[in-house]
């Protein structure tokens, strides 16, 4: 009982420590949160970017990585352990430390040793990697480079190093290939990878989930066997260049099984740089567009045209008022009218942000497409810039009516 009330303490703490502030990253990755600045938000964000491959390599990763740890706990609920299951997985994971550590037997502190003794190491592969980017792209930084772990060395061994590397991009999340849209015409949002359990894992069902990503997002367009390839940028030092292993024959030979024993941690170097770029580079744009705002590019987009286009209607309106000298005078004070809707829509451009839509709880997750607003501080962030933002509309409109109206008319 007491464990049950100190696990109800720290969630009640933790929810009150998120009435004040806007959610992390983590919070985003694992559900934690709600809309507008949920998963599923950011998944539509990246698509308007055309970077979304960068969020479906991270997500089925993490599958990937899930169904190793279930590989795991099945062996242990067996009655055996790994050494004696994966003896060759046990060594590598020994040696060189795993994600796995706990699950597999190791203990966390096993596997924080052995990645705290490569850490040099791989701090240098990092330098390398980043400073090899830099020189590419004319020594400028086109975007936050986030620090990287370093991959394994045997890893690097199994790819081609004579191969010439194809044109990539410079950073996650600028494509040669794909350009972002203003228009949601893209594919839709595809499931992580995962195999049904309908029987025990086995260590071809992880082999299959590893090739399924390798072929998916690290393989170069036009690969063989890889029809919807969707290659996302790696550094040169994280870039697998070719998948050693087949998810059809059975690893025989001594070489094919010390490869096996490197899928469970495969791509979790990859994985942390794609969790680092879009930490420091997609999210804080997605916390300014979905926290400060509620309106999406195109939205935005047509409430100038139509703001522009009203205005122009109304002071031709005004102007032929003043002009034609209309009696009574009182009768341009109907100019508020497309005043109002005319500054309404352009400083709703302006600020990304309609306020009518903040009143009824509302932001758009797609073009004209409304869903509730429900995280509580996000709510009050909207509100008050709703609130500011209907003022500056007010008194827009309160000084070009009064302007008008003031103006003396003289029939030309």
């Amino acid at each position: 009982m007491d464990d049950d009330s100190e696990q109800k303490h720290q969630q009640e703490d933790w929810l009150n420590s998120r009435k004040n502030r806007l959610p992390s990253f983590t919070e985003v990755l694992s559900r934690r949160t709600r809309p507008p600045v949920d998963l599923f938000m950011f998944y539509l964000f990246l698509q308007r970017e055309g970077a979304e491959d960068i969020l479906d390599f991270w997500l089925d990763v993490q599958q990937h990585e899930n169904l190793c740890r279930a590989y795991f706990k099945d062996v242990r609920k067996s009655g055996r352990t790994i050494k004696e299951d994966w003896p060759q997985y046990w060594d590598y994971a020994r040696r060189r430390g795993s994600i796995y550590g706990t699950v597999v037997g190791l203990g966390p502190s096993a596997g924080m040793r052995s990645a705290a003794s490569t850490g040099d190491v791989l701090n240098d592969q990092e330098k390398q990697a980043l400073a090899a980017d830099e020189k590419r792209s004319g020594g400028r930084s086109t975007s936050p480079r986030p620090r990287t772990p370093g991959i394994d060395k045997e890893r690097v061994a199994t790819a081609s190093p004579t191969e010439p590397d194809p044109p990539r991009s410079t950073t996650p999340f600028s494509f040669s290939r794909r350009t972002p849209t203003l228009f949601n015409l893209r594919r839709a949002s595809r499931a992580p990878t995962i195999i049904p359990r309908s029987a025990a894992i086995t260590r071809m069902d992880l082999v299959a989930s590893a090739e399924r990503i390798y072929l998916r997002y690290l393989s170069p367009a036009g690969t063989v066997g890889s029809p919807e390839n969707h290659e996302i940028y790696l550094p040169p030092a994280l870039r697998i260049h070719s998948f050693p292993l087949s998810s059809t024959q059975e690893p025989m030979s001594q070489s094919e099984l010390n490869v096996l024993a490197h899928i469970p941690d495969m791509f979790h170097a990859q994985k942390e740089y794609c969790f680092r770029a879009m930490e420091q580079d997609a999210f804080p744009r997605f916390l300014r567009a979905k926290a400060f705002g509620n309106l999406t590019p195109l939205s935005a987009l047509v409430r100038l045209v139509l703001g522009l286009l009203i205005l122009w209607i109304g002071l031709a309106t005004a102007f032929s008022l003043i002009f034609l000298d209309v009696k009574p005078k009182s009768n341009r004070f109907f100019l508020f009218l497309p005043f109002t809707f005319a500054i309404l829509f352009l400083i709703s451009h302006q600020y990304e942000l309609d306020p009518v839509l903040v009143f009824l709880g509302q932001s758009e997750s797609t073009p004209f497409r409304t869903l509730t607003i429900r995280e509580p501080y996000v709510k009050r962030l909207l509100l008050g810039r709703a609130i500011w933002v209907a003022t500056l509309v007010t008194i827009c409109v309160t000084a070009l009516t009064l302007i008008f109206w003031a103006v003396p008319g003289h029939r030309l």
